[in-house]
Parts: C-alpha cells; structure tokens; sequence
C-alpha cells in the first residue's frame, strides 16, 4: 500500500510500576496490599490452561524475578508478559525482574517510542497484575480492601497511564468490582464522569463463579454502561480459563484454540436478550481473531429461526442474531487473514486491529507490514475503517484519534 494508517490498537497491554497500590492505598494496607517482591522461583507449570508459579523463600535456590504479592496470591512476572524485542525462540516461560523487561512495558515515554516504532498512533491497554477484568480483586478476602484496589488501579490508569505525558495516545481502561453490580455501576459512572469509555468484564463470569447475563444480576452495571456508552471489554483468558482439551495438553493447544472463549461468550450475548433490553450497549473482544464469526452468525440465526420455540429465546431474543451483533459486537484481530478474506460476512463496521504489544503474540514492531500484507486486497477507505476508524467511533475518540478526556 502506498500509505497505511496509524493505528490505532485495541488491545495492548501494560506491566503496572511497583508503585500503583503502595502510593495510592490508605496507609494500613500497605502490608496487606498489592506490592512487589524479589524472590526465587521454586516451581512453575503452565499445564491445561492453569499456571501454577510457587514463589520460593530468601535464600533458595532458582532463578530471580520480580513478585506481586497480596494476601495469599504470589504472581511472578514473566517473560510471557513482556516478550516484545526477544527471538521467538528465546521466549519461554520463566520469571523475570522489571529490568529485565522492555521498558515500554511500563513506562510511559518508552510506551510511546515503541508505539512509534510500530506506527501506532494510540493504543487501549489491559491490565496484568489485576489480570484482563481484574479477577484478582474479586478472588480476594478483603472486599473493602479489593474495592480499594479496584478505585486505585482505575485512578492510575486515568490519571498517570493515560495522564498529560500520554498526549492523548493512551486510550483508558478501567476496571470494576466485579463481586457486586451496584459497585460496578458506580465505578462506571465515576470513570465516565472524568471521560473513560471502556471497561474491562469477563467473557465468562460463571468460570469465575459469578452470574451469567441470562440472569438479571448484571442489570445494574449493563444499565451504567448503556447511559454512559462505555464499552464492554473481554479479553481472552478474562475468565480465568483458558480454552483446552484436558489437563495434561501442551499449551499450544490451548494458544491454537483461544477463541473459543469469544465463541462461547458471544452466543451468550446474542441468545440473552440483553442487547434489545440495552439498546446502547457495545460489547468488544480483545485478541479474540475474526476468522470464526461468519459461522457463528449463520448457525445463531438458524437456531433463532428454527428453534427459538423450544430453545428459551421466544420472549427476549425477537431479532435474527446477526443483526444485533452487526449493531452490538466488535471483533478484534491483529493476525487472520482469513478473516480477512471473509470481511463481507462479518461487516466492516465490527472489526478493530489490535497489536498485542507487549505479549508474545504481539506484532510488534511489524504491525504496520502485517496489516499491508493481509489487508492488500481491501479499498483504502475499508482498511481506514479497521485500522483506526471503527476504533475512533466505538472509543469516543477525537477525529485525529486521540483519548478527548486527555
């Protein structure tokens, strides 16, 4: 092509400073709180979708890296959650420390150099401590203290990740309590107020032992979403379970299979109603791919035409399935060509591009070559639309693509 746009990624991801929870969190949570430790790795697998890391005491033996810890949670961070600027080959799952690690991961100036380097204008990010819809405050004990870190985390994303040195480039995302709709609701319409229009959610809340959206449960927080038009976000893995087979398969099973998830969840969507009931409401999936949607749409309209009798949708779902995903439902890709190929049966108007950056899969710092190389076949004013337009309109952004609430 001769001119490609600037991007406008939808799914990147940042490391959060050792700092987030320790400058923000009253002073008597300050040992109890989320905060960074250096000790050795004991033992790490990553089997069956389930990563199981055991932090080792001062002393022992094993390599070095860099821990949250909180309560009784120990996360190390990994080479998997900054693999940018390794060989393919050299990216395996060990521990590693801050230094070790691009600091793009973390650091805004450096985020910003390395969007340059890729041709990306602005970039959504989720989290990874909190992980993708920050489970790791709802699986904790202390509700007042996970609420606590809920607020902070959207307070730094708001204020410091996509804060005045970001010039706008940094697009928040924030995330709730997801133990109790009425605090969901409320933290929605705080970050509104002050100009977020995305919020991070599960794909699946079940897996995490909360409701489905077939039940009501979730009305309050859909209600805060629709009258604010804040986004729903769900990233892969968002459920805390990654898609695989059994508990010994290799994790490039699960990684070949990722979308299921997204799958899964978006038939949900489709099939509860909750679109007709939230006329406004806008859900996305982040590093979901596109290839699998025109599918799903065909089958979903089959069974809402020919079984929605018997198959529980007669009274809620009152519209084929693919026309409440073509005015509801973003999919996200940054590698499908063959998706791609089958653009006209999912719509122009539902595709997002997305970089990755800074996790293994990421194309960086070839997002630009990728995205001509499997968009060469598509008019400029088609690839203007899923490289940056769609993004600019679902996000509230500025026509020059850039964060308004900056």
């Amino acid at each position: 092509m001769e001119t490609f746009p600037k991007i406008i990624s939808v799914d990147d991801h940042t490391v959060e400073p050792p700092h987030v929870w320790r400058d923000r969190l009253p002073s008597k949570y300050q040992d109890t709180g989320p905060r960074i430790v250096r000790a050795p790795l004991k033992e790490m697998t990553f089997l069956g979708g389930k990563f199981a890391p055991v932090m080792g005491a001062r002393g022992d033996d094993g390599p070095i890296g860099d821990w949250w810890v909180y309560e009784d949670l120990h996360r190390p961070l990994t080479r998997l959650d900054t693999a940018v600027g390794y060989d393919r080959d050299e990216i395996k799952l060990e521990v590693i420390t801050y230094e070790q690690m691009r600091p793009g991961s973390f650091s805004v100036p450096e985020r910003l150099a390395d969007m340059d380097v890729n041709h990306v204008q602005s970039a959504l990010c989720f989290p990874t401590f909190p992980r993708f819809c920050g489970q790791t405050f709802t699986e904790a004990k202390d509700r007042e203290l996970g609420l606590l870190g809920v607020r902070a985390y959207n307070d730094w994303m708001v204020e410091e990740w996509c804060g005045p040195d970001a010039r706008g480039r940094l697009i928040p995302l924030t995330l709730i309590p997801l133990w109790d709709a009425h605090l969901a609701a409320a933290e929605v319409r705080r970050n509104a107020a002050r100009g977020v229009r995305a919020v991070a959610f599960s794909e699946i809340p079940p897996h995490l032992g909360l409701p489905s959206i077939h039940t009501d449960e979730w009305d309050p927080f859909l209600q805060a979403c629709d009258e604010t038009g804040t986004v729903i976000a769900m990233h892969i893995g968002s459920s805390s379970r990654m898609p695989s087979t059994s508990a010994d398969a290799p994790p490039a099973v699960g990684s070949t299979i990722t979308f299921a998830n997204c799958c899964f969840s978006m038939v949900d969507w489709l099939m509860s109603g909750k679109f007709e009931r939230f006329p406004n409401l806008r859900i996305m999936y982040a590093e979901g791919q596109i290839g699998w949607i025109p599918y799903i749409l065909e089958r979903a309209d089959v069974v809402w035409e020919e079984n929605r009798a018997w198959g529980g949708v007669a009274d809620k779902v009152h519209r084929p399935p693919s026309e409440l995903f073509a005015e509801h439902v973003f999919g996200c890709f940054f590698d499908d060509p063959f998706g791609l190929k089958n653009l006209d049966s999912i719509g122009v108007a539902n595709v997002l591009y997305e970089t990755d950056y800074p996790h293994s899969d990421s194309t960086w710092p070839k997002s630009r070559e990728v995205g001509e190389a499997q968009m060469s076949h598509l008019a400029p004013d088609v690839v203007d639309r899923i490289v940056r337009g769609n993004a600019i309109d679902l996000l509230g952004l500025t026509a020059e693509g850039l964060w308004a609430g900056a």
